[in-house]
């Protein structure tokens, strides 16, 4: 399959194609050969600026909001369609943008996308109120409403994903949207611009903005017609966000960063085990918040897991990413590959000792990092302890259900976790003393629109998904009427 031909994307505004008022541009890298195939705009405050007052004059003339949430709906599921008619375009522009094998493009990013829309449409004439039994001579009922223009701002690791499970429920409430997509992986964000225009969204309802963190996503952080910020990425960046969104009082919700604790029990399957285990670490290359990549096992299988993870590991697929056959492709970038690097031989250095993997792979010039299983490291390794983002399982031994849960918990982390166990009642109770957002018994990442997801700790707060996300783009008003 030949890479397929990108338009030089533009700014999305006001339902109008623009290049970016400077006429500044940034490239775009195919991570699996590390050059660049095409650019996009690079968006400027000015640029920036005008997105939002199309989002606003698009609320304020309630050309969206003004809508019947059945005709959001209608809407919403139009995009759904046409994000399964153009399956192939979009899974052929995530796989060249990102890296992510074609494989996985397609049953994961393009299906849950869909997904994310339908789910969002049925939910948009379900926004109700309630009458509320008072003392008072009087009738009080609350009334949902949208909060206005909505910034969301999406991290480079699954950029058509991401984008739907905020701009979904924004639209659904009834809000309007100015997206600033992560400035490596744009290109799905500006093809769905134009799907949700043919789908009948109207022009300026959403917008979208492509540019770097510091310019374009600051403008859009900082300017006063924002409403309220949706935000995927790193804990970092994540308190900059929340402190700056805090100075105007705009409501933020925010997925950060994980370092997720999979916990393998005695009684657990092994078998099935090993392919949760796997999954949990080497999906999107390892690009995953909701990955794990920290791996508890109880001591007296833990000898056992090792040697078995050291003969299935190196079996794992790496390559192309265009080649369906690929379950592993490259890192996103340069600096994400560096990053994993410096963590593997900072292992080295600790005594860590490396089961599998462990370097780079040299393949067409590409960002590419072998699946690597590490031992022997000790609880409080910097490798333990942070968010490496990359195809890296470290391996930690324990004795009792009580020294799991508290290697589980000791993270600063708290996105989503994993209990390997044939035992139901170890696995609720377990499951109740992990702090995490969600937690999954006897497999990994198994997600859907329905399902809420979210971190507490450094791992952010609100939910995406479920009818829970709504309560992050609507807010409640009261109305009281007196009857005597």
């Amino acid at each position: 399959m030949s890479p397929i031909e990108i338009e030089p994307g533009r700014l999305f505004v006001g339902g109008q194609w623009r290049e970016a008022a400077d006429g500044a541009r940034t490239e775009v890298v195919d991570p699996s050969r590390g050059v660049v195939f095409t650019t996009v705009a690079e968006a400027g405050a000015a640029d920036v600026d005008a997105a939002v007052r199309a989002a606003r004059e698009a609320f304020d003339g309630g050309a969206w909001s003004g809508l019947s949430g059945r005709e959001r709906g209608r809407i919403l599921h139009r995009v759904a369609e046409l994000i399964r008619e153009n399956a192939d375009e979009l899974a052929q522009l995530e796989s060249l943008d990102v890296g992510k094998p074609i494989s996985l493009c397609h049953a994961v990013d393009v299906t849950n996308a869909a997904n994310d829309y339908e789910h969002f449409a049925a939910l948009a004439h379900s926004l109700d109120g309630a009458v509320r039994n008072t003392p008072m001579n009087a009738l009080a009922y609350t009334k949902r409403e949208p909060l206005g223009v909505v910034a969301a701002i999406t991290p480079f690791n699954f950029p058509l994903i991401l984008a739907g499970s905020k701009i979904g429920p924004a639209l659904a409430a009834g809000n309007t949207v100015v997206h600033k997509p992560a400035d490596e992986t744009p290109l799905s964000a500006l093809y769905m611009a134009g799907l949700l225009q043919r789908a009948g969204v109207p022009d300026g309802v959403v917008n979208v903005v492509t540019g770097t963190g510091p310019v374009a996503g600051e403008a859009l952080l900082r300017h006063r017609g924002v409403d309220k910020v949706a935000f995927t990425g790193s804990t970092a960046i994540g308190r900059h966000v929340a402190a700056t969104a805090g100075e105007a009082l705009k409501p933020v919700t925010m997925e950060l960063g994980g370092n997720a604790a999979n916990i393998v029990f005695e009684d657990a399957d092994l078998e099935k085990a090993v392919g949760a285990i796997i999954k949990a670490f080497v999906f999107n290359t390892g690009q995953f918040c909701m990955g794990g990549p920290r791996l508890l096992v109880a001591r007296s299988v833990h000898s056992t897991l090792l040697g078995i993870l050291a003969d299935a590991v190196p079996g794992v697929p790496v390559g192309d990413p265009r080649d369906p056959g690929t379950v592993v492709g490259p890192m996103a970038g340069e600096k994400h590959l560096k990053k994993v690097e410096e963590y593997v031989d900072l292992a080295r250095k600790e005594g860590g000792r490396i089961v599998c993997g462990g370097e780079r792979l040299d393949l067409d010039g590409g960002f590419y990092y072998r699946p690597t299983v590490i031992a022997d490291l000790s609880n409080d390794s910097r490798v333990v302890q942070e968010e490496i983002f990359g195809p890296v399982l470290t391996v930690q031994p324990f004795d009792t259900e009580d020294e799991a849960v508290a290697l589980a918990n000791s993270t600063p982390y708290g996105l989503a976790s994993g209990v390997q166990t044939t035992n139901l009642a170890r696995a609720h109770r377990v499951a109740d003393r992990l702090q995490a957002g969600i937690v999954w018994i006897n497999d990994w990442a198994m997600l859907d629109p329905a399902v809420p997801f979210g971190g507490v700790k450094d791992s952010g707060y609100g939910r995406e998904y479920g009818p829970e996300a709504l309560d992050a783009y609507t807010r409640v008003k009261s109305v009281v009427v007196s009857l005597d």
